[in-house]
């Protein structure tokens, strides 16, 4: 490929450990994502939830005070910034979309500063340290991607990342990125299956970036948070699976990923995976489970 046909967008990773105040949380990542733009950045990723430390971890209504409105005050600093540093930015929040319904969104703000898309968790997980399900609706939004000036950005969150469908129709959607912010690690009496657990992890990630031909980039959070211990190692891969950027597993770091859009074309055309899938057989992908005696 020669270097006319690239078209480099390059992506910032913000792996960050949160303290106790959402306001110094805040700080933090307007700092960093600062920081991040003047390292070339274009399109930033912050974490799931980053505002505060993971409290999913226990059911406390105490907590619901932290959710706020689409858009709020939140968004709307982050507007300001975005606008500001003419960069594209994934704002995951805990959001208030009613009394008594709140979901876990990530924001898609735009380099002008407007609301490119949200998009709302579908995948909530129930398990222990990880009681989600007391908190957050399931998504409704569907899967979907939002034209922003520097591509096409989808995003799904956290427990989502491990359904082959989410990725899939995020991608025919037309997305030349899929974003997962993260909260994922181990709880004590997990922590020998720590690389174990990691691996999979970021196996199943790959797995969506070669199966569609597409970016994925993953942004976890690093530290201790109570019963667990996240395990970091934010990630990128290009269109064949193939690592761009790699963060430490106990470090907060800023990673920059050079992405060239002119792959996803060039991987399709020898992988046509898209091309050859077989939509006239695949209606039982809609049955929760299919019994061998029916």
């Amino acid at each position: 490929m020669t270097e006319a046909n690239k078209q480099i967008i390059n992506v910032g990773l913000i792996q960050m450990k949160c303290a106790d105040s959402p306001e110094i949380n805040l700080a933090q990542a307007v700092e960093k994502i600062t920081e991040t733009a003047k390292q070339g950045a274009q399109i930033i990723c912050l974490q799931e939830l980053f505002s505060w430390r993971y409290f999913c971890q226990s059911e406390n209504h105490d907590f619901f005070s932290l959710a706020e409105k689409i858009p709020g005050t939140l968004t709307e600093k982050m507007s300001l910034l975005a606008k500001r540093l003419c960069v594209v930015l994934i704002v995951p929040l805990f959001e208030k979309r009613s009394n008594g319904i709140y979901h876990n969104t990530a924001v898609v703000i735009d380099a002008d500063g407007t609301i490119a898309g949200k998009y709302r968790k579908m995948h909530i997980p129930d398990d222990p340290f990880f009681y989600e399900k007391f908190y957050f609706t399931p998504g409704d939004t569907g899967f979907k991607s939002f034209p922003t000036r520097f591509g096409r950005v989808g995003v799904l969150i956290c427990w989502d990342q491990w359904f082959p469908e989410a990725a899939r129709l995020t991608a025919l959607s037309g997305a030349d990125f899929i974003f997962y912010p993260t909260a994922i690690g181990f709880h004590d009496e997990d922590a020998t299956k720590e690389e174990e657990q990691a691996n999979a992890w970021e196996t199943a990630q790959k797995s969506h970036a070669i199966a569609n031909g597409i970016f994925t980039i993953t942004v976890n959070r690093v530290g201790k948070e109570d019963n667990l211990q996240f395990w970091g190692r934010s990630f990128a891969c290009d269109p064949c699976g193939r690592t761009l950027v790699y963060a430490d597993k106990r470090k907060p770091e800023i990673l920059i990923a050079e992405c060239d859009l002119s792959l996803i074309e060039t991987t399709r055309q020898y992988w046509p995976f898209l091309r050859d899938r077989r939509v006239d057989a695949y209606q039982d992908i809609t049955r929760i489970f299919i019994d061998q005696d029916e």
